[in-house]
């Protein structure tokens, strides 16, 4: 009975071990699929070798030893990949003088003594592997922070030191429990979970400052362009201003200024001032960097970017439509400017695009359906080549001898991170039509 109970519970054992190294294969796979980071991949790999090493460790299977032995010594080299793209800092401290020689010295043996007891400790060298460079990481770079191999080593560190100074391993062995080379698969877990996942959060942060600042170049490679559109969006009014006054002054000086005449004459100066304002308002909202998330209008968030793209559009002859087939007050949830700044990408792609074409048009049609509100921007600029279909939306993929390459790039980030929606492009008998869709908001 008492066999049959043993036998069941090392069955347990085994099982949540083959789970935890399961889980974590998973994991940094997809992981790995999302990022790209040579760290999951290389990770994975391990696991996968490790998976192999405990199935044919566990003789709950009849497979040959030979296979074990190929299994450690896979995973140990997946484990330096691993340990070398994590590592952070550098590998080879300066020793500008004998005291920093010594000193550091003193510190690699101090990985080495403490990587040997690893290995004595839990008998699984891909594991000593990744401990001992990581805490090379960590002790070469002191003046440093590097918080996710901090994680990980200081957690394998205090482990190690707690269960020396309680002879823990002999103890363990005494009474008779599971081999500690199964533990130290669960422990392993827990660590490297708690790291990446730090070092996922440190990407992430690094990822958004890089988009943000991205952003900005975005908006500053366009403004040598938009300086031009306002010295065109101002001559206009400032000249029906000059006209308004010299026709006062020539009424003044024939003595021929009455009441009514100048009542019309001061209002139609104040509609200029006022046109002069809104367009001073609207290249400002524009171009003032703003993460504050709001339900707007989602008509005044366009109008406001055709403001800035107006001169620019008639100088080219390019007829521009807008139509609302919708409630004109519908409102989306997010940050104004930046669905301005998508707007704004598209269409002037849309007007460089128009360059050579007879009646150039573009369309703008908002549209909504029961949970979504749809803006569809439509040229007639004879499509996007096929096989340049698929990848306008790549970082620094242009067509344009003058494009960076990451107008439309942004555009698609700040749609699905920014605002949760979507885009899609295709194209129609005359042009191309990209087509935003985002959660309607119901404020």
């Amino acid at each position: 009975m008492n066999t049959l109970i043993y036998d069941l519970n090392t069955i347990l054992v085994y099982g949540i071990t083959f789970g935890i190294l399961i889980m974590t294969i998973v994991y940094t796979l997809i992981r790995y699929i999302y990022s790209k980071e040579m760290f999951y991949i290389s990770y994975c790999f391990m696991q996968v070798f490790s998976l192999v090493y405990i199935v044919v460790y566990s003789k709950l299977f009849s497979i040959s030893s030979v296979f074990q032995e190929l299994a450690l010594g896979f995973a140990s080299l997946s484990a330096i990949v691993f340990a070398i793209s994590f590592y952070e800092g550098k590998f080879f401290p300066k020793m500008r003088n004998f005291k920093e020689l010594v000193f550091n010295t003193l510190l690699f043996n101090l990985v080495i003594l403490s990587a040997f007891y690893h290995y004595m400790l839990f008998e699984y060298l891909p594991y000593s592997i990744i401990y001992a460079i990581l805490f090379v990481s960590i002790i070469f770079n002191l003046k440093q922070e590097f918080k996710p191999t901090v994680i990980y080593v200081l957690g394998w560190s205090a482990l190690c030191f707690i269960l020396f100074v309680i002879d823990f391993k002999s103890v363990y062995i005494q009474s008779g429990y599971m081999d500690l080379v199964l533990l130290v698969f669960g422990i392993e877990a827990i660590l490297f979970t708690i790291s990446v996942a730090y070092r996922y959060n440190n990407l992430k942060i690094q990822s958004k400052s890089y988009e943000d600042m991205l952003l900005q170049q975005s908006r500053l490679a366009k403004s040598g362009e938009m300086i031009g559109n306002i010295t065109h969006q101002f001559r206009q009014p400032l000249n029906n201003l000059s006209y308004i006054l010299m026709n006062l002054k020539k009424r003044f000086e024939k003595q021929n200024l009455d009441e009514v005449y100048f009542e019309k004459k001061i209002t139609q100066a104040n509609s200029q001032l006022q046109f002069l304002s809104k367009t001073i308002d609207d290249f400002k909202e524009f171009y003032t960097p703003s993460k504050q998330k709001e339900n707007f209008s989602v008509k005044e968030s366009i109008l406001s970017c055709l403001t800035i793209l107006d001169s620019n559009l008639k100088k080219k002859n390019i007829n521009l439509e807008f139509n609302i087939n919708t409630d004109e007050n519908i409102k989306i949830f997010g940050v104004k400017n930046e669905l301005s700044q998508v707007v704004l990408a598209i269409v002037s792609n849309a007007s460089d695009a128009l360059s050579n074409t007879e009646k150039p048009n573009i369309k703008i049609d908002i549209s909504s359906s029961n949970a979504e509100v749809i803006i569809s921007i439509e040229d007639n600029a004879g499509g996007i080549n096929k096989k340049n279909l698929g990848k306008i939306f790549e970082p620094y993929f242009t067509t344009k001898i003058d494009g960076s390459g990451i107008g439309l790039y942004l555009s698609k980030l700040i749609i699905e991170e920014s605002f949760e929606g979507r885009i899609e492009v295709e194209n129609k008998k005359e042009g191309a039509v990209f087509t935003l869709f985002f959660e309607k908001s119901f404020d």
